[in-house]
């Protein structure tokens, strides 16, 4: 195997769909890409704390084995591949602590469906990452575990609830990553770290029982690039036997170099929804976004969605007695474990009431009946992801105080996320990207919205969009993490 010539910075940061073509051609080995991974892993996980547990001695024999199959020709769609996995997902013989003391000692003997498709596939599980306790938060620290940090400034949040993978990713402590979405839990980490996240549509992705019954419940990829973000959906997506909702058609996304023409595509925007406060430098990066798209050739249109505040109480109701109901014992049983954030939400959520719940559910369809129509004469809905990126690490609620443009805003994630809206419409795909950087040096993100189940439209964006950036090179040639 010829020996690579990249440094070991460059090797951390390269995308899966590039490390996969220089297997196959020699120019790298699976070996040299986990050892490079794992010792930066070692250097910054006491910065970072992205990981809750590290598999680094089975990494490492399991790189062995994949160049062996390099080797005999028989590598499979991932292989080789590193990666991290949520601490929420099932992995066989490891434990599974949603961050709480609560489960601190839980261990499966079983590993989740889209897990299990990734590692059969030859992705090779580097370490789990952390998350704030039953990912009830929009940043990234527990009782458990401590404090995850933003790679790009240590003070701020690196998002949540995945937030130990997007901060993994960032920090190139991995090439692939996981995460689940039941508010924005993977798009919020996306922007605050600046990589890319997706929330497929409602079906796509095989969930957990009971939970795939839960419409606003999503499993997906984070990456640092659209291209792989598609190469895990296509190993990841296709029913399941033991997930009723699973759609039995299946979307193959194009990971080509081949770009589309966007000459003729009607973009739909909306910077705050019609009621949200927006910081200038993510209004004025999300604005160079859509400038880019129209000089792609898209027409970019603002439009007024209709919406008001009352999708965020819409939300509250649902959460509460959709994910609430399964950890409210433990407020009898184990208070005393709990964080403040936890005991908060349940006890907020006791008071909620099945009208509530259902007055949930009208809200839902009165926003769509908006965003239906109007997704009729638009190809794609963009605005941003996050409202602000300066959310302090130790976010919480409902204590922690939030300013934007030197106003202060209700502390809930969702007064300066404008990710959860698109988990009550959790048919349409989201694709999470960077769209530069704010003065502070962090990311900013946009959302790109797509009809129902038209995944490939927002892919084939996102991969234009990325094409026309440079931000995929800061990794490589200019970082600025101050970590480096």
């Amino acid at each position: 195997m010829t020996k690579y010539l990249m440094s070991k910075h460059e090797l951390c940061y390269l995308s899966g769909v590039e490390a996969l073509s220089k297997f196959g051609r020699g120019l790298l080995s699976p070996v040299e890409l986990v050892e490079a991974i794992v010792h930066r892993s070692e250097a910054l996980q006491p910065q970072i704390n992205a990981f809750t547990d590290q598999y680094f001695d089975q990494a490492m024999d399991q790189a062995k084995l994949a160049e062996k199959r390099y080797r005999k020709g028989h590598a499979r769609k991932l292989e080789g591949l590193p990666i991290v996995v949520k601490d929420e997902f099932r992995l066989s013989g490891t434990r599974r602590t949603s961050c709480s003391i609560v489960f601190q000692d839980r261990v499966d003997d079983e590993t989740d469906v889209i897990i299990d498709r990734l590692l059969r596939e030859g992705a090779i599980v580097i370490a789990k990452t952390t998350a704030p306790e039953f990912c009830l938060l929009g940043s990234c620290h527990s009782k458990l575990f401590g404090v995850t940090r933003n790679p790009w400034d240590l003070r701020l949040a690196p998002g949540g609830s995945s937030g130990g993978t997007g901060a993994a990713l960032a920090a190139g402590m991995t090439t692939l990553g996981t995460g689940t979405d039941i508010g924005g839990s993977i798009r919020i980490p996306a922007a605050q770290c600046g990589v890319v996240g997706y929330k497929p549509p409602y079906g796509r992705n095989p969930e957990v029982p009971v939970f795939n019954l839960d419409f606003y419940s999503h499993s997906g990829p984070m990456t640092r690039s659209v291209f792989d973000i598609a190469l895990m959906q296509n190993v990841i997506s296709g029913p399941h036997n033991q997930d009723i909702a699973t759609l039995r058609s299946r979307v193959k996304l194009s990971v080509s170099d081949t770009l589309s023409d966007l000459k003729g595509w009607k973009i739909a925007w909306s910077m705050n929804f019609g009621f949200m406060e927006i910081d200038r430098e993510v209004e004025q990066n999300t604005l160079d976004a859509l400038r880019l798209f129209n000089d792609l050739g898209a027409t970019v249109e603002q439009v007024d969605l209709g919406w008001t505040e009352q999708i965020i109480q819409a939300a509250h109701s649902y959460w509460s007695h959709n994910w609430a109901v399964n950890i409210s014992h433990l407020l009898n049983t184990q208070r005393e474990k709990l964080t403040d954030y936890a005991i908060y939400f349940l006890e907020r959520a006791s008071k909620s009431k099945a009208q509530d719940y259902l007055r949930s559910l009208q809200t839902t369809v009165d926003m769509y009946r908006n965003f239906g129509p109007l997704m009729d004469q638009y190809d794609l809905f963009i605005c941003p992801t996050l409202a602000t990126n300066q959310i302090p690490a130790e976010y919480t609620w409902p204590d922690s105080e939030v300013t934007i443009n030197d106003q202060s805003v209700i502390s809930y994630e969702e007064n300066w996320s404008l990710t959860y809206p698109f988990n009550m419409l959790s048919r349409c795909p989201v694709l999470a990207l960077p769209s530069g950087f704010a003065g502070n040096g962090v990311p900013t993100g946009i959302q790109i919205v797509s009809r129902t189940f038209d995944d490939q439209k927002v892919i084939e964006a996102g991969k234009v969009f990325e094409a026309n950036t440079d931000f995929l090179n800061q990794w490589k040639l200019d970082p600025k993490l101050p970590i480096n």
